[in-house]
């Protein structure tokens, strides 16, 4: 049988430190301003803002993009009121637009499919039917050229 090794939770290797005791607080806060701001907010708006940060009383808030922090600064007065009455004490929101990368919240952009060999072979043959220097001619030359 192995001996038994003193086992510490992270939370206590963390609170061991000073300096990780102040950062592991503040994260703790932050996650308690997060969760004041999802419950607070519309779901789709929940969904494309974060609490930044706190600092000096400034609540920091990033949203995902320029439509949702114009509506979160609209809603700003009663969100400091909000953040104030339940956890902390808040001088100002700060709203930020800070897009995050690969928010399946928001569809990517596919590229266009190629065409493929049987439409190509189709759009060649009526391309030779249509008269010479047609606009129509043009744009399936084109076409057939991209794809």
């Amino acid at each position: 049988m192995r001996p038994r090794r003193n086992v510490r939770s992270l939370e206590d290797c963390l609170l061991a430190d000073a300096g990780m005791a102040r950062l592991s607080s503040h994260a703790s806060r932050l996650a308690r301003l997060q969760a004041i701001l999802a419950a607070n907010l519309p779901a789709n708006l929940a969904r494309s803002a974060r609490v930044a940060n706190l600092k000096s009383g400034k609540l920091v808030i990033h949203a995902d993009n320029g439509a949702v922090a114009a509506k979160l600064r609209q809603m700003a007065p009663r969100l400091a009121d909000l953040v104030r009455f339940e956890a902390a004490e808040v001088n100002g929101i700060e709203i930020r637009v800070q897009g995050r990368g690969g928010n399946p919240a928001l569809p990517r952009r596919q590229s266009p499919a190629g065409i493929g060999d049987t439409a190509k072979r189709g759009l060649t043959s009526l391309e030779k039917r249509l008269p010479e220097g047609s606009r129509l001619r043009l744009a399936l030359t084109k076409l057939v050229e991209r794809g």
